[in-house]
């Protein structure tokens, strides 16, 4: 039996439940260890029920953990919740010496294959890590934010994980801001010193895993047959990172900042999503008082001149009748390379 842990609150609880369905999907048996950050994301996974999710409170963790409740004073909700990613999974391997390994999951990845794979690259390794892989024109965010992304981690339960999670729950303790320092970045900027600092850790080499809007160009994302793939294997993870709700019908996949999918790719990679979110904001809706496909974004100002590009290169999916559908033409890799260029006039990073 495969561990597995994340945390969201009620703005995340409908991608979160769509993990859920593709980890049972793609790793029958499997446990999904979930800490619910509020009563909405706590009273939704009890009324869905199922033996294969155990749920924790925040009051429960912070009971188990006295300096993370007292942190809680001291910085923003966000920072605070990024403080938790350390302790998570090191509460779960102390209190439970029995369970070998647990794999970090954030709550809006989705898995388009078997995780076998995944287990595979590091059976002989004690720590496990996913590169950002970002394109060669915006490599300056992995100065600031981190050569390696949090959306996938890996923890055998013996002494060389728990002393790196114990190493990184101390620095998260320490600082965890949501802005980026020299050598530090709220919990991400600490996994570059994994590699240095503990034995035993492997990066994924595996183009397929944790492919995300940042790195599907580098990862040669491509739909030669019935499923995507990344040069040349399977797609088995894909970070769908801040989809949002622009209103009821229409989703925001925040695409644009780092280059857009030509249709040909987006529609079998975010069609799938999209329709899984339905179906996870329906079972919702019958078991608890959920908002459907999360919170909707304020129709600022900004907000709105968002919409109106995401509308133009096709980040957005519409509901029509029954069923989504992506518009736009969308520019590939190269409206990635126009950000960068709009960001560096503007005097803000890239």
């Amino acid at each position: 039996m495969n561990h597995y842990c994340t945390y969201f609150d009620r703005n995340y609880v409908v991608q979160g439940v769509a993990l859920l369905q593709s980890l049972r999907r793609r790793d029958p048996g499997m446990t999904l260890w979930v800490l619910a950050l509020d009563e909405t994301a706590a009273g939704a996974l009890t009324a869905l029920g199922g033996g294969d999710v155990r749920v924790m409170t925040c009051a429960e963790l912070e009971a188990d953990d006295s300096a993370l409740a007292r942190s809680r004073e001291t910085r923003s909700r966000l920072e605070h919740i990024f403080t938790m990613s350390p302790c998570l999974p090191r509460h779960i391997l102390r209190r439970h010496p029995d369970i070998p390994a647990i794999t970090y999951v954030d709550a809006d990845l989705w898995f388009f294959d078997s995780l076998d794979e995944i287990h595979r690259e590091w059976a002989a390794g004690s720590l496990y890590l996913t590169l950002q892989d970002v394109p060669l024109c915006l490599r300056e965010r992995e100065e600031r934010y981190g050569r390696y992304n949090v959306g996938i981690l890996g923890f055998r339960n013996d002494a060389t994980a728990l002393a790196c999670l114990d190493w990184w729950r101390e620095r998260c303790l320490e600082w965890c801001k949501n802005v980026p320092e020299p050598g530090r970045y709220a919990d991400q900027k600490y996994l570059d010193e994994w590699p240095v600092r503990f034995r035993g850790v492997v990066v994924s080499a595996h183009p397929g895993i944790n492919v995300a809007p940042w790195n599907w160009s580098r990862r040669q994302l491509a739909v030669d047959g019935p499923a995507p793939t990344a040069a040349g294997r399977p797609l088995i993870a894909f970070h769908f990172a801040q989809l949002r709700r622009l209103s009821r019908r229409c989703i925001d996949t925040n695409q644009a900042q780092y280059g857009v999918m030509p249709f040909r790719l987006r529609a079998p990679v975010y069609g799938p999503y999209v329709e899984a979110l339905d179906a996870a904001s329906g079972r919702l809706a019958q078991a608890s008082q959920v908002a459907p496909l999360g919170s909707i974004r304020p129709r600022s100002e900004a907000g709105l001149q968002r919409w109106s590009f995401a509308v133009a290169f096709g980040t957005v999916w519409f509901r029509l009748g029954r069923g989504w559908y992506s518009g736009g033409f969308g520019l590939g890799r190269h409206s990635g390379r126009i950000m960068a260029w709009q960001h560096r006039l503007r005097g803000k990073p890239a």
